[in-house]
């Protein structure tokens, strides 16, 4: 059996299939591209002279898919120059490559017919051992692999992907009778830590585990929406984020996903089940309508909701016309948005008499009973269930956790008085006094398996929970906004939790008692945490409060916000960042002076103040240059200018990468530094590395002076900011603080060449930041991003 995976190929080129492809670029597998040869030549080739038998034409449905993955959003591709890894081929020339590849996705349409042809050939020239699988949403993998050798045959199995595949985490893997075991130990392990997934083992029944109670969920709503009387948006305002969904809420999600292609999972599960369940999976009229009319949802420019100029409305199903979209108004809409945690949120909506309350109710009851009826149809335990739609929909709870958030003794007997049918399982667990799906204990959760007993829930050991940490080992130090934590093996862990983990003095004393704490016992310090994302930059409400009321403190915030960042990269222990989702501001500059990265591949990073009216001034400037010098080959000559210049366009520009890959284009990351696929991995990735550092005798890198360019460099620095003023790419508040940046950057009024020393920067630095802190027209634009969310352009 392939024991490692060096090389992929991929078989269809559409949305799903380039994108698995993009996946596996990604993360640095070379991956054949294969699809149908055209019939016909397109008004371009013939121009060209071409013909069907020219290797260009017959690449060209392969080869468009590749070139497409530069222009899609959101981006599957971490970096462009991912793109050189995937290679287009077609299915009659190119099969013979397959004899290289070490495992072959099939993605080809959903036809039951073709797959068994397309696996006919690919039988005749893969090469023994190698990984076959299907990324099917539903058709039987089972039924696909009659007829293959038996090697095919062992080594064969389902992967089902969740689109976009470099951002939804599920990946659900269906063996047949024939898989061997190895082989679905190797793809479930190889799925986890190589591709960053979430893995759940599912078995061979209609639309899997995720589909198939997602897809019930939202037709069960539509239902419910109907027989309620509710409107469009209001089921949205209630059923997304409020509840711990995806902010797409409903009907949002189905025009992201396509009517018709949700339609069509629909219907697959409606023309293998019966009764009660096929009713459900029904595809109501007015749907159908709509997908008549071509009103498909985002791809189609409307759905269930039609932007009209800023406006937003929302579909009548009764009427099939647009109007102002609605907000569901209740008292427990309210309480719930007072109210801390998911799981209370929700026990204190379901229960509640009034509209809310009565809609979620009539759209969780029915859900919680359908996912217990499939328990051991399309899963072995509660736990895979819950993963899966918690993986693949977004959900924060899945399933049976929210049915232990509710209370299930309590919501089990108001099912029964209103004529739901509970499994007998459910009620025979109840009836032996075990009251929840989950237990916490102190070496681990427990889940209740089938036969009444309860199984500790299996976790990677990569995975770590902070909150679990916390509970079972406590905090060495905390304060509004931040806490030491003991992760074990002789390395702590620094953790932001500050709103938005916005950077205030509390964070800033907590970072030099870490490194004082660190010094003294550890054997180094990881810096991060759990959160939505790793900082999203300095306290911004913090800074406009004393640029308006007291400079002089601010100037001391600043001074500390610098010496912190001293502190962390002349520690005599090794720190390590471990940064992801956005890395913005203070984020980036806590990031950039430590002695190793390990980033999440969705690790946004950018030091963006310039949005703000400000430059960065808790060293970003100085250690985002001194990153791109330490970049440049040893004992290779170098332009210092150009390095300056790619310092001052990153930072006035305010790029954010869209990757940790980026980042890494962008030297907030060099080559040294990690970037982990698997974002649960992460603080375990974070830790090694420190352990790493620590084992090789790790010192701190000598303090030394940095070569700057001076005025010379200024004036040219202040020449590509002019020609942006001219051209009006920028406005004249900009250029007033691309000067400032072009001074820090350049290091002042000095010779071309000058060493300085990195506390002369630091001050540069600083005196820039307050002095635009004062500018009426930064304040103007602190205060918009507060209060509006985005920069203003003054």
């Amino acid at each position: 059996m392939v024991q490692q995976i060096k090389k992929a190929a991929v078989l269809g080129s559409g949305v799903m299939g380039s994108g698995i492809a993009a996946h596996l670029a990604n993360i640095g597998i070379p991956t054949l591209l294969l699809d149908i040869v055209p019939r016909e030549l397109t008004d371009a080739e013939k121009v060209k002279g071409l013909t069907l038998e020219d290797k260009q034409v017959r690449n060209r449905i392969s080869e468009t898919a590749i070139q497409k993955l530069l222009k899609q959003k959101p981006a599957p591709l971490t970096s462009k120059k991912n793109l050189t890894l995937i290679q287009a081929g077609n299915f009659e020339d190119d099969l013979v490559l397959l004899k290289d590849v070490d495992w072959v996705i099939e993605v080809v349409v959903e036809n039951l017919a073709i797959k068994k042809q397309i696996f006919e050939k690919v039988d005749k020239y893969r090469k023994p051992g190698s990984i076959i699988s299907s990324n099917t949403s539903g058709i039987s993998v089972e039924a696909m692999v009659e007829g293959r050798s038996e090697d095919f045959q062992k080594h064969f199995l389902g992967t089902h992907f969740f689109n976009p595949p470099r951002y939804l985490k599920l990946l659900e893997v269906i063996p047949t009778k024939h898989t061997d075991t190895e082989v679905l130990s190797f793809m479930k392990t190889f799925g986890e830590d190589v591709l960053g997934k979430g893995v759940v083992e599912a078995k061979d029944t209609p639309n899997f585990i995720a589909n198939r109670i997602g897809t019930y969920g939202l037709l069960v709503t539509v239902r419910e929406m109907i027989k309620g009387g509710y409107s469009v948006g209001e089921v949205d305002s209630v059923t997304g984020p409020l509840i711990g969904r995806a902010k797409s809420a409903t009907f949002r999600t189905l025009d992201v996903v396509g009517l018709d292609t949700f339609a069509h999972v629909a219907k697959n599960v409606y023309d293998q089940v019966e009764g009660a369940e096929k009713e459900v999976f029904e595809i109501p009229t007015f749907l159908q309508k709509m997908i008549e009319n071509g009103w498909l949802g985002s791809k189609s420019g409307q759905g269930f909701f039609l932007k009209q100029g800023k406006e937003i409305l929302e579909l009548d199903p009764a009427t099939l016309e647009y109007g102002p979209r609605k907000k569901l108004q209740a008292p427990s809409i309210e309480l719930a948005k007072q109210t801390k945690g998911v799981a209370n949120k929700l026990k204190a909506l379901v229960y509640a008499k009034d509209r809310a309350g009565e809609l979620l109710w009539s759209i969780y009851s029915p859900v919680l009973v359908y996912s217990a009826d499939l328990l051991g149809q399309i899963a072995d335990d509660v736990v895979a269930i819950d993963r899966a739609m918690k993986w693949g929909f977004g959900w924060q709870q899945g399933p049976f956790e929210a049915w232990d958030a509710i209370g299930v003794e309590k919501s089990v007997q108001k099912m029964e008085e209103q004529g739901l049918t509970v499994p007998a399982w459910v009620k025979d667990m109840l009836a032996k006094g075990f009251t929840s799906f989950y237990k916490e204990e102190e070496n681990g959760d427990l889940y209740f398996y089938q036969n009444g007993e309860y199984k500790l829930v299996e976790e990677n050991p990569k995975v770590m929970n902070l909150a679990k940490i916390k509970k079972q080992k406590g905090v060495i130090k905390k304060n509004t906004g931040a806490s030491l934590i003991d992760i074990g093996d002789g390395v702590a862990l620094l953790e932001f939790h500050s709103k938005s983990n916005a950077i205030g003095l509390d964070i800033l004393q907590m970072i030099n008692f870490a490194i004082d704490e660190v010094e003294k016992n550890y054997k180094g310090l990881v810096i991060g945490n759990q959160g939505k994302n790793f900082c999203v930059g300095a306290n911004l409400a913090m800074i406009l409060m004393e640029a308006q009321d007291d400079v002089f403190e601010l100037d001391m915030v600043v001074r500390h916000f610098q010496q912190a960042s001293l502190k962390i990269k002349y520690s005599s222990k090794p720190v390590v960042a471990a940064p992801f989702g956005m890395t913005l501001g203070g984020g980036a500059e806590v990031c950039l002076p430590t002695a190793h990265i390990q980033a999440s591949s969705e690790t946004y990073m950018g030091l963006v103040e310039a949005g703000v009216g400000l430059i960065p001034g808790g060293g970003g400037n100085k250690e985002l240059y001194i990153k791109h010098l330490n970049s440049l080959p040893n004992g290779v000559e170098f332009d210092l200018q150009k390095v300056a210049n790619a310092v001052f366009e990153t930072i006035a520009m305010a790029k954010v990468s869209t990757s940790g890959e980026e980042a890494r284009d962008n030297n907030f990351l060099n080559k040294a530094d990690g970037i982990s696929v698997n974002g649960d991995h992460q603080i375990y990735d974070a830790k090694q590395a420190v352990l790493a550092l620590s084992e090789q005798g790790y010192t701190p890198p000598v303090r030394k002076k940095v070569p700057v360019v001076g005025e010379p460099g200024y004036a040219t620095l202040l020449l590509r900011a002019q020609a942006m003023l001219y051209s009006g790419y920028i406005s004249e508040h900009d250029m007033k603080i691309a000067k400032k940046l072009a001074y820090v950057i350049a290091g002042g009024k000095v010779p071309y060449g000058t060493e300085v020393d990195e506390q002369y920067l630091l001050d540069l630095e600083r005196e820039a930041f307050l002095s635009l802190v004062a500018e009426p027209k930064s304040q103007q634009r602190m205060q918009h991003m507060l209060l509006k969310g985005k920069p203003l352009r003054n």
